[in-house]
């Protein structure tokens, strides 16, 4: 089956949700109404259809090839990437100043999520790219920009971000790459780098490798990283490529998924050292990566719902095709499509309400991340960024576990069918399998949203949010509607036990760090959770209004209530049983003796 973008539902949730008109009254922004928007997920949706979503097959059958230090992308990759780039689609974020289009991370989101579904290896290419960009924009010199970003933008080069080494996964105290100064101001870096996507690949004529490093002499720690930008080619003063930089590809990794985007080993300086430029201050690169990393974590939270939708119409055409076994309530004679089999119906629709809510919960941080970057008022920004901060590991961390729960349920509805390659459901589950692993695992997306988004601050956010969330619940409860009221309730006792928790991990992180983190994810499960249920409840607000004054798709909306019943009925009511496990159940977490394993 071949994708369709879910263009309607993606402008549903920018208007009402994330309130784009809103984001297009903001300086820079005057031209990215809705119509603009409409224009462009359109036109988007055409490419990723047409061009990018038919090599998603291919290139798990065959994929990225090493050869001789020289990798060799799947058939089909370099020319969609030249479409791609010609269409502007790299720079769609980015300044006008360096050749991109301006525009904001609200419309932006929406594309990069029909990329993902589309084609997520193909996807991460441009992702890192874009990264590596943000972290110019505001690390780089005027000059390193200059340099560097328009032909990023214009995919003439592409990014990558070399955090990893063999000895240092996550702990990048760890890092042991070293960089040398030169007399003329550039240094010498020696080291190896691991996983790094789209380290080497025949789709563009340079890579710029942004890569942590020790200058010699540094304090040990994460305060003694510094960043640099380390060309694949070095450069003439007219931009043309010069000579080969000491920096090579010694392997790329044999994957379960995403088996097309080519995941190197890279060593720098066998051959005198690899010649690189400090960005910014020494001994601040941990700061600057950040950079990549926020941008490069929100994402990622974008591909997990991406590869959700495409997992869910996958499952939704094979359940409306599949005949098997008469409906319990006798309503056909015979065999009949599996969709008419009530579980069948519960999995999909656990499937389709999970993806519409993280969906609206990754626009409305989007629309948040806009604010706080361009709206006009000090203290409106400074809200935004804060709320913007919070939803971050959210994003990333619950809509990518939630991934795996629909992808998973993608593979169950096909049955025995699901579990053989050829029906496609299988690598949607594999390919999902890496998004709650890289930029952070759940478990370290969660420790920031207990150490830095919760405890920090008293959890005076998280209490703002659930401040929002319960004059949701008041809209609802004066409609006096069955699925208002549904909604209601189930958001009032999800938002109740997000603020026990809440007051657990403020006051105890502290005194008792092993129980509040032993709870970490379980924290991180629930609040994400409620912020996209919550994005539901407001979705059936808009829905009934719509209805009510005859606007709108009928169907669609009808859909929409549905849906967020659904959620309120079958996902929100996890969230007690967290609220549970982290109160009372950290003892046990640790109760094991480590000899005992």
């Amino acid at each position: 089956m071949s994708y369709v973008a879910p263009v309607k539902d993606m402008l549903f949730g920018m208007q009402h949700l994330a309130g784009l008109e809103q984001v297009a009254q903001m300086p820079g922004f005057e031209d990215a109404g809705l119509d603009t928007a409409q224009a462009v997920l359109e036109e988007c949706a055409k490419l990723n259809e047409g061009v990018i979503a038919p090599l998603n097959w291919e290139g798990d059958k065959y994929p990225s090839s090493w050869h001789d230090g020289k990798v060799t992308t799947t058939p089909g990759f370099k020319d969609a990437f030249r479409q791609f780039v010609e269409g502007g689609w790299q720079g769609l974020q980015h300044p006008v100043d360096f050749g991109g289009q301006g525009l904001p991370k609200t419309i932006g989101a929406a594309c990069g999520e029909m990329l993902n579904s589309a084609n997520l290896s193909f996807a991460l290419c441009p992702l890192l790219t874009d990264g590596a960009i943000e972290a110019l924009l505001t690390a780089g010199t005027p000059e390193q920009q200059q340099t560097y970003i328009p032909k990023m933008i214009s995919g003439e080069w592409t990014g990558t971000m070399n955090l990893t080494e063999p000895q240092a996964g996550s702990d990048l105290a760890l890092v042991r790459t070293r960089a040398e100064p030169q007399p003329d101001g550039s240094f010498r870096l020696f080291g190896t780098k691991i996983f790094i996507t789209y380290g080497e690949h025949d789709m563009a004529g340079n890579i710029v490798h942004l890569v942590l490093a020790r200058v010699t002499g540094a304090p040990e720690g994460v305060k003694g990283i510094s960043l640099f930008i380390v060309p694949k080619f070095l450069f003439n003063a007219d931009g043309s490529l010069g000579a080969r930089n000491d920096v090579h590809c010694v392997s790329i990794e044999h994957k379960l998924g995403i088996k097309a985007s080519p995941t190197a080993v890279l060593q720098f300086g066998d051959r005198g050292g690899a010649t690189g430029w400090l960005i910014g201050q020494e001994n601040r690169g941990l700061e600057y990566m950040f950079i990549m990393m926020n941008a490069a974590r929100y994402a990622v939270g974008v591909q997990g719902i991406a590869i959700a939708e495409r997992a869910y119409q996958k499952a939704v055409a094979y359940a409306k095709d599949r005949v098997q076994s008469r409906p319990v309530d006798g309503s056909m004679p015979g065999s009949a499509p599996i969709v008419h089999h009530p579980d069948v119906r519960r999995m999909l629709m656990t499937m389709r309400a999970q993806t519409e809510a993280c969906r609206a919960m990754a626009l409305v941080a989007a629309a948040a991340y806009d604010a706080a970057h361009h709206h006009p008022d000090k203290d409106t920004r400074a809200q935004n960024h804060a709320f913007y901060e919070f939803l971050v590991p959210l994003v990333k961390g619950y809509s990518t576990e939630m991934s795996l729960e629909v992808a998973s349920l993608g593979v169950q509805v096909h049955g025995g069918m699901g579990f053989i390659e050829e029906t496609g459901a299988a690598q949607y589950y594999r390919d999902a399998r890496i998004l709650t692993i890289y930029e952070g695992t759940t478990a370290i997306q969660a420790n920031d949203l207990v150490g830095r988004k919760t405890a920090r601050d008293g959890g005076q956010v998280a209490k703002g949010i659930a401040g929002r969330i319960a004059q949701t619940e008041e809209a609802l409860v004066a409609r006096k509607d069955p699925a208002a009221a549904v909604m209601a309730k189930r958001l009032r006792a999800a938002r109740e036990a997000f603020v026990q928790v809440v007051d657990f991990v403020a006051g105890q992180t502290k005194a008792s760090p092993n129980a509040v983190f032993a709870g970490s994810v379980p924290y991180l499960m629930l609040a994400g959770n409620l912020v996209a249920g919550w994005q539901m409840g407001r979705a059936l607000l808009v829905a009934q209004d719509q209805l009510a004054s005859g606007t709108g798709d009928t169907a669609f909306l009808n859909a929409k209530i549905a849906t967020a019943r659904f959620y309120a009925e079958h996902i929100l009511t996890r969230v007690p049983a967290l609220r549970d496990a982290v109160l009372e159940g950290g003892e046990s977490v640790t109760a094991l003796p480590v000899d005992a394993f």
